[in-house]
């Protein structure tokens, strides 16, 4: 039997090296932690269905590589995603600092209303903490993104990080600020009916009803 949903997400999850991207997706996918998780090799993938907002999201999921030698792999995969998991490792101020070059990878080689969700992980390891809740909080205040301290380990928040960022998605696009038919929009129906009844909408929208054309008479 085919899975059903009303719409399918192209996620991104980003960040360097040995941050804890793919134990942060294996934690997502099957509900516990990957203690014998290594480096990624270019890109691996996964995908999920939740539900957001009353609607069955899918998510593909893509887990790049965090090594400087896969970026030019990896950046390929950007293009047309509709929403990133941003990771650093709050007891690694190295993966804090270079936040922004990812962000503006995100930025600029996604879809241009791509939605981004800072993720500090192993909040586990709070004694070996060395980036403050409060400075990751201003930097994602600064650059207009979601943020979440997860845990892949314990799970805490891992789920709420992908939500969050599937549910101002779909935010967006009841809003009319996301058109899922645009190309590159990282989005699709998976709900053949839910397409034909916004084509419907949007055409009565923008047909003038006899009404209309008799005020502007």
């Amino acid at each position: 039997m085919s899975e059903r949903y009303d719409f399918l997400f192209k996620f991104l999850v980003i960040g360097s090296a040995g941050v804890g991207k793919s134990c942060v997706l294996h934690q997502l996918l099957n509900n516990k932690f990957n203690d014998d998780s290594t480096h990624t090799i270019g890109v691996e993938f996964g995908s999920r269905i939740c539900n957001v907002g009353g609607k069955s999201i899918k998510l593909q999921i893509w887990d790049t590589a965090g090594q400087e030698r896969f970026r030019s792999v990896t950046r390929s995969y950007y293009r047309g995603a509709a929403g990133a998991i941003l990771c650093y490792d709050i007891t690694r101020r190295d993966t804090f600092n270079s936040l922004t070059d990812w962000l503006t990878d995100a930025k600029t080689l996604a879809s241009p209303n791509i939605v981004i969700v800072l993720c500090g992980n192993k909040k586990d390891l709070e004694a070996e903490r060395e980036v403050t809740f409060l400075e990751a909080s201003r930097f994602a205040q600064e650059n207009e993104i979601l943020f979440l301290e997860t845990s892949a380990v314990t799970g805490e928040n891992v789920e709420d990080s992908f939500n969050k960022c599937a549910k101002s998605i779909l935010t967006r696009i009841e809003a009319g600020e996301i058109d899922p038919e645009r190309m590159g929009s990282g989005i699709q129906y998976g709900d053949s009916a839910l397409r034909q009844l916004r084509s419907t909408n949007r055409q009565r929208n923008a047909t003038p009803t006899i009404e209309d054309k008799c005020k502007c008479a």
